[in-house]
Parts: C-alpha cells; structure tokens; sequence
C-alpha cells in the first residue's frame, strides 16, 4: 500500500457516500433527490442508486412515497457507539451532572474538531427559557466559550491556522478582528476561562473550561446562561464551580503521573 500523502488517491464513492452522510446530518431535513444532487453536484442517476443502497443497509430513510430522504437508524447506531466507546464522555459525566444540580442551567462537554467545537454531552436547563442544543451539533469554535477555551491552549498563529479567515459573525457581538481575537484568547490563558458574551447567541452567555486530561486540551466544559438570569454573584459562582471541578480533573491526573 502507498505510504507516501502524495500517492493516496481518494476513493470517489466512498468519497460520494460521505458527502451525502454529512449532508443529511448537518442538514436533518428532508431532501428530495433532486435537491440532494444539487447541493453534492452528484448526477442524479449515480445518486440514485447510492440512496438506495445506503437505505437497503438503514443508513438513509424514506418517506411513505420514497421521495424524500433522511438519515436512517444506523447512524445513530454508529454515533451513539461513538459515545459509548470515549473514555472523556463516561470521566466527565459526574462533572456535568454537578454543574446542573448547582445551577439548573444547561452544561456541555465539547471537543475540538478543526474550527468547530461539538458537543459530545449535554446536561438540560431546568428551566422554561433555555438554550437549544443537541449532542453532535457543531459551532463555530471562534464564537463560543468551549471553542475560545481550546484555542487558548495553542499559541495564537496555531490557533489562527485552525481558523477560517475571514472569521464569520453570528451576532453583532461576534469578534471577528484579528488582533481583538488574540487579544480574547490572551484574556483566557491569564483567567483559566473563557467567556462567551452574546457571541454565538443573542441573549446567552456561556463559560466555559478546558479539560486538563490532555495537553493541549481537546475537550472544555460549559455553562450557558440566559442574560435575564445572570446577576454578577451567579457568574462568580460558574467560574468558581468550574474552576472546583474540571480544574480539579488537573489535580487527579498529576497524581495518576507522579
């Protein structure tokens, strides 16, 4: 087998049939053959059959007329053998269910992939007014307390390198200049944490830590909060509670190292 990055040929179906699996996730709606060829630039002929083959095996569904398709059970099957199988996941269930019980607000656990951060876990706010989020969902790591606290464990033309330029803005509170981000991630790796203020989301402010399991760190947890329940002693005690439990993880590992 090559061994050399220049000798590796990609395989087009394989390809084809991944192009059309991260389509119908990060898009959950349902596609027409016609739309799907369209958004992949795949001939309607040669999509075809790949829809069903892929929905022969439970990976693509249908609906009652055979028209529309989206993701099948299998990749849930997958994803949630995913889960099931990292260590970090099972570790930091504890973490997140204390963080919930303290605050009633809704906790995450993300991981760095490129420059997005997914959640992995999730634990739900108690309350009616809440954030949406789904385990799986990706964000824009630039606008968000797990993503900036991540990139803040890598130095700034590092963390620029895993960016996309220009950087887009989801909110007017977005910070998408240069130096003003370098100046953010500065802020993080003096503080220990990362504040996300109306960055991704009109209306909620996240904190969030990294996890001090790898170095650099992959993974960061969170707490979001909606801007009308947060008062000044509240964000006190998120950065304290987070600097009391995943801080703490950093404890557990020197000793498991010394």
């Amino acid at each position: 087998m090559p061994t050399a990055q220049e000798d590796f040929q990609p395989v087009k179906s394989a390809g084809r049939t991944l192009d059309l699996l991260e389509l119908l996730a990060d898009q959950p709606r349902a596609w027409t053959l016609v739309d799907l060829a369209r958004a992949l630039d795949i001939p309607k002929s040669s999509l075809h059959g790949l829809l069903r083959t892929l929905t022969s095996r439970g990976w693509v569904r249908t609906d009652d007329t055979g028209t529309r398709f989206r993701l099948g059970m299998r990749a849930l099957q997958v994803g949630a053998a995913f889960l099931d199988g990292d260590d970090t996941v099972g570790l930091l269930g504890g973490v997140l269910d204390e963080l919930a019980r303290r605050f009633g607000e809704a906790v995450h656990l993300g991981r760095l992939d490129g420059d997005q951060v997914v959640y992995l876990a999730k634990r739900e706010s108690t309350h009616r007014l809440r954030l949406y989020s789904a385990i799986g969902r990706r964000l824009p790591a630039h606008a968000t307390a797990l993503g900036k606290a991540l990139l803040a464990e890598h130095p700034d033309q590092a963390a620029d390198r895993m960016l996309t330029w220009p950087l887009q803005r989801l909110t007017p509170h977005t910070v998408t200049d240069r130096r003003a981000f370098h100046a953010d991630l500065a802020a993080v790796r003096a503080a220990g944490y990362a504040v996300d203020r109306e960055e991704n989301a009109e209306g909620i402010m996240c904190f969030a830590m990294a996890v001090p399991l790898a170095t650099p760190a992959v993974d960061a947890v969170s707490v979001s909060v909606p801007v009308t329940r947060l008062r000044p002693d509240i964000e006190t005690s998120i950065v304290a509670a987070l600097r009391e439990t995943v801080g703490g993880l950093g404890q557990a590992r020197s000793m498991l190292t010394a």
